[in-house]
């Protein structure tokens, strides 16, 4: 639809350019008063053609058969749009800062509760390097913080 209208578009103004272009050509016959008041109804004519383009593009919006409304494409970018675009971004970066944050928090405490039994318990050192009493010791401490 939008390239159908662009057409009638350009061919209203190459029709534009070759009626002007004719009108240019006969009038150079004219006396030069005829010729000013003709220049200053181009003017007019000018003048009153641009407000009723640009009304039409800033109303052109159509309301579709099933309802939904269509508007122009363009939006522009100004401030609002570009700071309500950046936000999500925004808030995409902060979340992840925030799980990396928690994670690293969490392999902190990991790791302090690790060291912790270590030196508190008689056990050797190598029995915490099994991954089998290492998952041993997790299962152990959750349920003592459980009856706790």
């Amino acid at each position: 639809m939008k390239y159908a209208t662009i057409q009638a578009e350009d061919e209203m103004d190459r029709l534009g350019h070759y009626f002007s272009g004719q009108l240019s050509l006969v009038t150079t016959d004219l006396p030069h008063d005829i010729s000013q008041r003709l220049r200053v109804a181009r003017h007019l004519a000018l003048a009153h053609r641009q407000p009723a383009l640009q009304l039409g593009q800033a109303q052109s919006h159509q309301v579709n058969r099933n309802g939904s409304l269509t508007a122009s494409g363009d939006e522009g970018l100004n401030l609002w749009n570009i700071l309500a675009s950046s936000l999500p971004l925004v808030v995409l970066v902060a979340g992840l800062l925030a799980i990396q944050w928690i994670q690293d928090d969490h392999m902190v405490l990991e790791i302090a509760a690790t060291d912790s039994a270590l030196l508190t318990d008689e056990l050797p050192p190598q029995a915490y390097t099994d991954a089998g009493f290492a998952q041993f010791l997790k299962l152990n401490q959750s349920s003592t913080a459980q009856n706790d």
